[in-house]
C-alpha cells in the first residue's frame, strides 16, 4: 500500500511540476504585455459592463489567493473605484488563475476548465453588482493603506523567470500538498465508499460541500490534484466543484482581514455570496 501511495505521489508530482513551471513561465511572459495603467482607466469609467470585464481581466492575470486579494481591494476602494466593480474583483480574483485553470484543463479536461471559468466569471459579476444594488457600499469602512504599489511589469525573460520562481515559492508547495493528500486518498480510501457517499446525484451534497469548503481554507492550487483523485475515486464533479470554489473564494484568515475594512453585515453577505456562488456552480455542473 505504501509503495502504491509513493508511486502515485511521484507520478502526480512530476506531472504537476512540469506543467506548473512551463505554464507559469509563459503566463509571466504574457503579463509583460498587459497595460495595467490603461486597465485602471477603464475601471474608473462610467460603463459598468466594461468595468466588470476589466475587473475580471485583472483578476485573471493577477494570481492572488483569497488573503492577498485584500490589499488590492483596499487600494481600489481608496481610488474611489465603483463598489460593484471592486466586488467583482474580490469574488473573481481567488478563483480565476491562468496557471491553475490550465492545470485544471490538463487534469480534469478542457470542458471542465472552460465551464469553470465561464461560470465563476459570470457569477462574480452578478453577485458583485447585486451587492451594490442592495446598498452594501454603505457598509465599507474608511481604510487607508500605505506601502502598496501597483504592479508594473515589462516584457523580460529574466523578469518572467523571477516571477516563476516567486510563484514556485508561494504556490508550488500547495500543489505538492494536494498531490500528497490525493495520493493517500488514492491508495487508502476505498473507491466503493467514496462513490457510495459522494458519487450520487443527491442535490444536498452540493450545498454541504460549499459550506464545508470555507473553514478548510484549501487553496485552489491544492484542490486541483486533490479533486482529480476524488473524481477518479467516484465523487461526483458537482460537489467537487462546489468544494473547490468555496475553499478558494473565502477563508477564515480572509474573513478576519475583511472585518477590518467591511462592517459585519457586509462580511456576512460576502460569506453567503461565496456559498451561493459555489452551490450554484455545483448545480450547473450537474447540467453540464
Amino acid at each position: 500500500m505504501i509503495v502504491d501511495v509513493l508511486k502515485s505521489f511521484l507520478s502526480i508530482a512530476l506531472e504537476l511540476t512540469i506543467l506548473f513551471i512551463g505554464i507559469s513561465f509563459l503566463v509571466s511572459l504574457i503579463q509583460g504585455f498587459i497595460p495595467y495603467k490603461k486597465l485602471n482607466q477603464y475601471l474608473e469609467g462610467k460603463n459598468v459592463f466594461v468595468g466588470a470585464v476589466i475587473a475580471l481581466v485583472i483578476a485573471f492575470v493577477t494570481p492572488f489567493c483569497s488573503c492577498s486579494t485584500i490589499p488590492v481591494v483596499v487600494n481600489l476602494l481608496n481610488k474611489k473605484i465603483r463598489f460593484g466593480i471592486v466586488m467583482v474583483f474580490l469574488f473573481s480574483s481567488p478563483v480565476l488563475d491562468p496557471t491553475i485553470i490550465t492545470l485544471m484543463g490538463a487534469l480534469l479536461g478542457v470542458k471542465v476548465a472552460a465551464a469553470y471559468t465561464v461560470i465563476t466569471s459570470v457569477l462574480s459579476v452578478v453577485i458583485g453588482l447585486t451587492l451594490e444594488k442592495m446598498g452594501f457600499v454603505k457598509a465599507v469602512k474608511h481604510v487607508v493603506m500605505n506601502g502598496y504599489e501597483e504592479k508594473q511589469t515589462t516584457f523580460s525573460i529574466k523578469a518572467a523567470f523571477r516571477e516563476t520562481l516567486a510563484l514556485m515559492k508561494s504556490v508550488y508547495p500547495f500543489l505538492i500538498i494536494g498531490a500528497a493528500i490525493g495520493s493517500v486518498i488514492h491508495g487508502v480510501m476505498p473507491t466503493e465508499w467514496i462513490s457510495s457517499v459522494f458519487g450520487g446525484n443527491q442535490w444536498w451534497l452540493v450545498p454541504i460541500a460549499a459550506i464545508i469548503g470555507i473553514p478548510l481554507y484549501i487553496r485552489l492550487s491544492t484542490m486541483i490534484p486533490l479533486s482529480q483523485i476524488l473524481i477518479v475515486k467516484g465523487m461526483a464533479i458537482a460537489p467537487v466543484m462546489a468544494l473547490m470554489i468555496s475553499s478558494a473564494g473565502a477563508s477564515l484568515p480572509e474573513l478576519t482581514l475583511l472585518n477590518s475594512i467591511f462592517q459585519k453585515r457586509l462580511v456576512m453577505a460576502f460569506v453567503i455570496s461565496v456559498i451561493a456562488m459555489a452551490t450554484i456552480s455545483g448545480f450547473l455542473f450537474y447540467i453540464i
